[in-house]
């Protein structure tokens, strides 16, 4: 059964940087195409990014293009996401996921795509 533990999430001010990590057990990531999601309160889980098999590919959500970098490196069984600029709309729960077979990276997956979740962890941005 594959888990995911994401970390790195805290409390930033608005114009800040946070890495947050996913490390992945009980199979290889270099099966999956994997992606990140959040939900803040209120709101349903959203796309965020999500990056191909071998890293060669990467979709983002718009809200956060140009500003968050998802990538992997598979040796580890480690997926991060990169964020910049961050925003007070960026606060949320992140959560990282690991997607269904054949779900591209071409477009933004749904949380019907994802085959496995993280626990979550807690970014929140101040103004």
């Amino acid at each position: 059964q594959v888990q995911l533990v994401e970390s790195g999430g805290g409390l930033v001010q608005a114009g800040g940087s946070l890495s947050l990590s996913c490390a992945v057990s009980g199979r290889s990531i270099s099966t999956y195409n994997m992606g990140w999601f959040r939900q803040a309160p209120g709101k349903r889980r959203e796309f965020v990014a999500s990056i191909s098999l071998g890293g060669g590919s990467t979709y983002y959500d718009d809200s956060v293009k140009g500003r968050f970098t998802i990538s992997r490196v598979n040796a580890r069984n480690t997926v991060y996401l990169q964020m910049s600029s961050l925003k007070p709309e960026d606060t949320a729960v992140y959560y990282c996921a690991a997607l269904r077979g054949g779900v591209p990276t071409s477009l933004p997956a749904r949380a019907s795509d994802v085959r496995s979740w993280g626990q979550g962890t807690q970014v929140t941005v101040s103004s």
